[in-house]
């Protein structure tokens, strides 16, 4: 499997990760990390807990790390959460609409997770 097709499989946009990474060995050194990245469990921890603080500060986090990855489904969910407890902004959701979201992220992130270990089998 190349890049590209892992890209393809997991619904990412391979050229926006190329126009901010800039060289596919980069992007291929930064994806295989993501299954890794601990913000995802801390997402999932401040959802049970409804913790503003945390929610923002992961969803941020979240939202950054996936348009740079160019995995811009779960960065757009991660904006929506971001901008629902960004400081100074009134909430618009329910928490059971905010929990739904982040189970959203997670699934994906799931998704996205085991595509990277396939292509990581097949290199």
């Amino acid at each position: 499997m190349t890049l590209k097709e892992l890209y393809e499989e997991i619904g990412g946009d391979y050229d926006q990760a190329l126009r901010v990474l800039r060289v596919e060995k980069l992007i291929d050194k930064h994806i295989r990390k993501f299954p890794s990245n601990p913000v995802f469990a801390e997402i999932a921890d401040a959802a049970i807990t409804m913790d503003a603080t945390r929610l923002f500060e992961s969803s941020h986090a979240i939202k950054g790390v996936c348009s740079n990855l160019g995995l811009v489904n779960i960065a757009s969910v991660a904006s929506e959460i971001s901008e629902e407890f960004r400081p100074g902004n009134s909430r618009t959701m329910t928490d059971d609409a905010v929990k739904e979201k982040v189970g959203t992220i997670l699934k994906l992130f799931a998704a996205a997770s085991e595509g990277i270990r396939k292509y990581e089998a097949s290199l």
